[in-house]
């Protein structure tokens, strides 16, 4: 039909005209068609983040809840009614309009609409369709993030602060604590959600949120260093760097580089103090007590000895921890943290795990406080209708 009519529109200005503008409004109408089922899912997503912020603040400090009115008919069987989990539904829906539904919609519009229009114009309405759909994707995947990393701070902050040891006093390293394995499983949780409901985003997501969770880390180690973290000796040094050697190994496939700089900050502050708290505790004795024999009595002896105590010799007891202990560890938990990876590789050797680390210790400008990266918010969708 569209091709007879350009036959006979060929023999008439007026007709010609006419069918140029039927086929705009039906370009528009087709295009602002998606935009708005773009909109849709925007709306949806927002009112889910909403909804859940909403439950998570209706309690009062005595424990009581302020319970939000429940919904006047329950959901069907099998119906997903998590807000976390309609999110990613949501993602999926967005990432599915983004990747076939679009494409295949618009060649069907294509073929019987557009043999006339030039190649640039039909490019570039794809390429305005898919950009509307990755900005979409990016804000509600920043709100289910956003959703994920305060539960990862919570963890967190029970690890390094509510697990019940005193990082001042240490006691030896035996291995890797059981807080830090259930802080491994607010991830293993994580893993399972997004493989179950939005598993194109799986890696993209996991990366964001072990990079949030270094920079906890930071964040919780300056916010804390005149209370919790204010004394760190060579137990506890060496205790924290065998988990985070054991986290950074088992969460591998989702360093990102920003990661791998925010954990190398984290080393450095780390051995900043402990070593500072160390040598302070080598030279006056008497204010700390030492219940158990580990790290901190064999720099005693090397101090009694006529040897200082330097960042390396830190290093080289955390080198020593880790080659005794990690491989060790790492099959102990295997199955906590098997969904992470197939089969976890383990260093050949502890030095090779510190080689890098060590080199930085070495420079004479050597900078422990690395900046953070800085938090940018993720792009915002804005739907252009065509004019």
């Amino acid at each position: 039909m569209i091709q007879s009519l350009r036959s006979e529109a060929s023999s008439s200005e007026d007709m010609f005209v006419q069918l140029q503008e039927i086929q705009e409004s039906v370009r528009l109408a087709f295009l602002n068609c998606l935009l708005d089922f773009a909109g849709h899912l925007e709306h949806i997503g927002g009112g889910l983040s909403q909804n859940r912020s909403s439950r998570e603040s209706a309690h009062f400090q005595d424990g009581y809840s302020n319970e939000l009115p429940e919904k006047l008919s329950d959901p069907l069987p099998g119906s997903v009614t998590d807000p976390h989990q309609q999110l990613l539904l949501v993602l999926s829906n967005i990432g599915y309009c983004k990747d076939e539904l679009s494409l295949e919609l618009y060649n069907k519009y294509k073929h019987t609409w557009l043999q006339s229009r030039g190649k640039d114009e039909e490019d570039s309405d794809m390429q305005d369709l898919v950009m509307s759909f990755a900005g979409l994707e990016e804000k509600v995947l920043a709100q289910y993030t956003f959703a994920k990393t305060n539960l990862i701070r919570t963890a967190a902050v029970n690890y390094l602060l509510d697990a019940g040891i005193q990082w001042g006093g240490a006691p030896a390293v035996k291995g890797v604590r059981d807080a830090a394995v259930e802080l491994l499983h607010t991830l293993v949780a994580v893993h399972a959600e997004v493989f179950a409901y939005c598993k194109p985003l799986l890696d993209k997501t996991l990366g964001i949120l072990v990079e949030g969770l270094i920079d906890t880390f930071l964040s919780l180690f300056h916010e804390n260093k005149t209370k919790d973290l204010r004394s760190l000796d060579a137990n506890g040094f060496c205790q924290l760097m065998l988990e985070l050697e054991y986290f950074e190994t088992i969460l591998n496939p989702y360093f990102t580089p920003d990661a791998s700089e925010s954990l190398k900050s984290l080393q450095g502050v780390l051995l900043e103090k402990a070593t500072e708290c160390v040598t302070e505790t080598i030279e006056t004795p008497s204010h700390q007590r030492r219940p158990t024999r580990g790290s901190d009595d064999v720099l005693m002896d090397d101090r009694q000895q006529g040897m200082t105590v330097s960042p390396d010799d830190l290093i080289a007891l955390a080198q020593q921890y880790s080659s005794e202990l990690l491989q060790a560890e790492l099959e102990r938990t295997r199955i906590n943290t098997a969904c992470f990876m197939e089969s976890i590789p383990v260093p050949e050797s502890a030095k090779a795990a510190y080689a890098s680390f060590r080199g930085s210790m070495d420079s004479p400008s050597r900078n422990f406080r690395g900046s953070q990266p800085a938090v940018s918010g993720s792009p915002g969708f804005s739907r252009q209708r065509r004019r």
